[in-house]
């Protein structure tokens, strides 16, 4: 067990390395590609005044640093004032996208109404850091600069963080130490990169997502709704990490009314269920709330905005669809082919993971011994809670698959009687079914998994600007269990284990070069 202890740790600090490098490296690149080539549009480097509090009340929003006198006055100096310009000049100039808007949310708050498409957690969490940590860099660059500063060093930290919950969920889901490995490896080199180390909130999502997964399936149920409910301040589609909260529900609902015989139970499962998945839509929410106070309450506009009279005012929804065109099939344009060809990589990545998967759960479905699965992983859910601990997880992924269940059927022989005969037949079937390697991946906990990647997938293709989903869908553990499934494959996927490295690689260049040059990329 030390052994063990001893090279998850080992692994651990591998991906920490790993993590480091790939920033690293973006960053070079990054700062090679500013260099060498013109950005297209420079009116990043522009920074006009706050809009006064007097005729914005929103521009004093929780995320800025206050509409008004000192957000445009003490803070903003005048090039020729800062000990630095060039420096400040070359880190304001490089806010490009949607950077612009989290830097300026940052600086003055939420003054505009599609500014509000932007989730809070990413402006705050930088403005405390500028005013905090890189507060005496202030008169050196500028505050401006300072806030960008603060949004690198938070988004590049983040991810080293994120590649490590990452690793520590792969190995408690898989229980398989290199195939977590080398997944964790190619989400540290992920085609979405770039965004991982500029001011997007990709970075703090998939910390907080990744952490509160892990935690989830650890037992630590209020470490992990605190963490998602944080990835749902960070981006829109943090909320629908409330259905790992109803997936694992079901199963202690399941094991109650199937195994214990006490349905009072499942109802306890399923309310504490309901109550954590609500716990986690709840900084949107409010967010929701906020908006529409400051816009349909006591903002200054003499008309109404139309998305204040509906019968559920949602101003995220609003946004998406009047000013940026998101809509069911309204992306389905001949002159957005280009963008259609740019995400199919990823999509079509996603698609292979999601049949990949469900093909693995389909054979297990036929058997008996599926009902013995969920039975199973309801046991040991609630052992988890009981522990409290992570350790005891880290232990038990680290035992091959085959020797857990083989504990588990003894548990089951003992319990059932004359059923044991047949539950160690269900077992050996189940071996002649499923390759070792493949015990992991076919144990019911990725199902969650799966159904999230399935949907984020639909709405990528069919909602969202699909250019999108590149950055969007590279979260999702998944593509990357798939993915490193496939370089472990035989000779005869060998190729389709270098086209997927060639893919992570043309992004990262093609990323670090376009986007940061102000040009078109996901």
């Amino acid at each position: 067990m030390a052994k063990a202890k001893a090279k998850a740790k080992g692994s651990t600090a591998h991906v920490l390395r790993v993590a480091l490098f790939s920033r690293v490296i973006l960053l070079t690149l990054i700062a090679l590609w500013r260099l060498l080539f013109s950005p297209y549009d420079t009116s990043a480097s522009l920074n006009p005044n706050c809009l006064s509090s007097s005729s914005s009340p929103s521009a004093t929003a929780a995320g800025g640093g206050g509409g008004g006198g000192e957000g445009d006055g003490s803070r903003s100096s005048p090039p020729d004032a800062l000990a630095l310009p060039s420096a400040a000049a070359a880190i304001g100039s490089s806010v490009v996208w949607d950077g612009v808007y989290f830097v300026r949310i940052a600086e003055c708050g939420y003054e505009y109404e599609q500014s509000f498409a932007f989730l809070p957690l990413l402006p705050v969490a930088i403005s405390l850091l500028s005013r905090s940590v890189f507060a005496p860099l202030i008169p050196l660059i500028g505050y401006r600069a300072v806030l960008a500063l603060s949004g690198y060093v938070l988004n590049n930290a983040a991810f080293v963080f994120a590649a490590v919950y990452f690793y520590r969920l792969s190995l408690l889901i898989l229980k398989d130490e290199a195939t977590a490995l080398r997944a964790s490896i190619l989400f540290s080199f992920n085609p979405a990169s770039v965004f991982y180390s500029s001011i997007y909130s990709e970075s703090l999502y998939a910390l907080f997502s990744l952490g509160g997964l892990f935690y989830l399936f650890s037992g630590a149920k209020t470490v992990a709704m605190i963490l998602l409910a944080l990835s749902g301040s960070a981006r829109s589609n943090g909320a629908l990490n409330a259905g790992y909260f109803c997936f694992q529900a079901m199963l202690q609902a399941y094991g109650a009314i199937y195994q214990k015989r006490k349905p009072i139970l499942a109802v306890q499962a399923i309310a504490a269920g309901v109550v954590q998945s609500l716990f986690v839509f709840v900084p949107f929410l409010a967010f929701q709330a906020y908006g529409y106070l400051n816009i349909c309450l006591i903002g200054n506009s003499y008309e109404p905005r139309p998305w204040c009279k509906a019968k559920i005012p949602l101003l995220y929804g609003f946004i998406q669809s009047h000013y940026w065109g998101v809509g069911f099939l309204r992306y389905f344009q001949a002159k957005q082919l280009p963008n259609f060809l740019l995400a199919s990589p990823i999509l079509s990545l996603a698609v292979c993971s999601i049949v990949h998967y469900v093909s693995i759960l389909y054979r297990k479905f036929p058997l008996s011994s599926m009902h013995k699965e969920i039975i199973y992983a309801a046991e040991m859910k609630s052992m988890g809670t009981n522990e409290g601990s992570d350790d005891m997880w880290i232990s038990n992924s680290k035992l091959s698959s085959k020797s857990t269940r083989a504990d588990h059927m003894v548990r089951q022989r003992k319990q059932e009687g004359r059923n044991g005969a047949q539950s160690s037949q269900d077992k050996k079937s189940m071996g002649r079914t499923l390759p070792d390697g493949m015990q992991g991946e076919s144990s019911i906990m990725v199902l969650p998994f799966i159904l999230h990647l399935a949907f984020m997938t639909f709405t990528a293709f069919f909602v969202m600007h699909v250019q999108v989903a590149t950055r969007f869908l590279s979260v999702s553990p998944p593509i990357y269990w798939f993915a490193s499934y496939v370089l472990a494959s035989p000779s005869s996927y060998k190729k389709w284990g270098y086209l997927i490295c060639v893919y992570f690689v043309t992004y990262i260049l093609l990323g670090s070069l376009l986007f940061s040059n102000f040009y078109p990329f996901t």
